[in-house]
């Protein structure tokens, strides 16, 4: 008897622009296993736990019990991290929304920004820290996001690290995945001039965009082509387990935000956008 799907869980077309990524990886694994054993477990329902628990932010205990064993769900989400899938899938996807917008594969500019999350209660002091001037304590995420929207590089880091740590590893990640298109970063006042030598020095014009001084006193005022980076942010947070930093490990973080964007692009591959949407990204 099948079980009633939740939400959260890859509707079959969403499934089969993942699965190939998938099944590849695991004939690869089996291939180098040395018992050639490929396991008994239903990727598809790994996949729809994690997306589950990034959705409603449960702990892992706390997963349904029709939902695979949330040992075998862990295990799949820690090997999958290790072996890079999850930014692989994220990377396909991306390239497959861009197309769809009618764009090049990889961006010419990218906008760059840090947002300071509490950590939970038992995260670790060692990966965690003070943002004395958000006067947030836990974690530091850092993206790398094109125009679209579409998440290109990820960084966490201890929240009293400075931007310009989330800056460089930031820029590298994006130099590395858009190759010589990339031409241009923008990025807040927080960044300083050592991220834009280190973009220099991989031919990246990094532009510091600055607050308008009529906009003082006025709050959170969007910046052109800035604003893009915010708006990720809050998408992100409509999963809930990144409202807050609950994983010990920061390289588990940043696979809870790739898994994020995979679930957000899936759904924009898979949905029809009105008329209007289309010609506003053909003409931006």
């Amino acid at each position: 008897m099948e079980r009633e799907s939740y939400p959260s869980d890859l509707a079959d077309e969403r499934w089969a622009l993942v699965e190939p990524m998938i099944t590849a990886w695991k004939r690869e694994r089996v291939a180098r296993s040395a018992t050639g054993d490929p396991g008994g477990c239903d990727l598809r329902d790994v996949v729809n736990a994690i997306f589950y628990q990034n959705r409603t932010g449960c702990q892992w205990r706390y997963l349904p019990h029709d939902l695979p064993a949330r040992s075998a769900v862990f295990y799949y989400f820690t090997l999958w991290r290790e072996d890079g899938l999850d930014q692989q899938i994220q990377e396909l996807l991306r390239c497959q929304v861009r197309e769809k917008a009618r764009r090049l594969e990889d961006p010419s500019l990218v906008v760059i920004d840090t947002q300071s999350v509490r950590a939970a209660a038992g995260v670790p002091k060692a990966t965690t820290g003070l943002d004395a001037n958000k006067r947030t304590p836990g974690r530091k995420r850092g993206l790398a996001v094109d125009v679209l929207g579409l998440i290109i590089g990820v960084v966490v880091l201890a929240a009293s690290a400075h931007d310009n740590a989330a800056g460089r590893a930031l820029l590298d990640q994006a130099a590395e995945r858009c190759g010589h298109r990339l031409e241009k970063a923008l990025v807040n006042q927080g960044f300083k001039d050592e991220v834009v030598i280190h973009g220099a020095m991989l031919d990246i014009t990094v532009d510091v965009v600055r607050r308008n001084p009529a906009d003082q006193g006025k709050g959170f005022v969007p910046q052109p082509k800035r604003w893009v980076v915010e708006q990720v942010n809050g998408t992100l947070m409509l999963h809930r387990r990144l409202a807050r930093e609950y994983d010990h490990r920061p390289d588990n973080a940043a696979s809870r935000i790739y898994w994020a964007s995979t679930a957000n692009m899936a759904r924009r591959l898979t949905t029809p956008a009105p008329a209007w949407r289309d010609d506003f990204v053909a003409a931006a």
